[in-house]
């Protein structure tokens, strides 16, 4: 006589496996990508350059499903840090590799001084001139006439009529 568990059937146990499987194959995924920032001067290193997948995360946080480039671009980096380059060259292999564009931060020579001087010196500019627009508009505005000058002569003859109405 067999006896039968009503929890555990054939559908059950199949959903079973694959929920076992999908686990075992998303750990697969998670021990790789953890292996290629195994030391901290790698990590480290990683927040200093950027994924070229087009995802604009930092290499060590591109989460972009499907990437095919932080992967590779983690083991090159834990490579470079396992053969002791220093920082300055490791991060120039990237550059000559991937461009200029695979740096988190531009560099502070040359033309990039632009990227870390603009955005301090544009609203700084910016708030400048609209005091002095506001100011002259001011200045515009107590120096001008109520309105148009009025004449003697007219200012006499509307004297003149409003005495004649008033006499009337």
């Amino acid at each position: 006589m067999t006896r039968k568990f009503p929890l555990i059937g054939r559908t059950s146990l199949s959903v079973g496996v694959r929920v076992f499987l999908a686990l075992a194959i998303a750990g697969l995924f998670l021990v790789g990508s953890a292996a290629a920032q195994e030391t901290p001067r790698a990590k480290a290193l990683g927040q200093k350059l950027m994924c070229v997948c087009g995802c604009n995360q930092i290499l060590t946080a591109c989460n972009h499903v499907g990437c095919q480039y932080s992967h590779k671009m983690l083991q090159e980096l834990d490579q470079l840090v396992a053969r002791n380059d220093s920082d300055d060259l490791i991060l120039q292999a990237f550059v000559q590799e991937y461009g200029p564009t695979v740096l988190a931060e531009p560099p502070t020579k040359g033309f990039n001084w632009a990227a870390w001087i603009v955005p301090i010196v544009a609203p700084l500019i910016a708030i400048f001139l609209v005091w002095q627009v506001v100011r002259r508009w001011r200045l515009r505005a107590q120096l001008a006439p109520a309105g148009p000058g009025v004449s003697p002569e007219l200012l006499a003859r509307a004297q003149h009529e409003s005495d004649k109405d008033s006499d009337d």
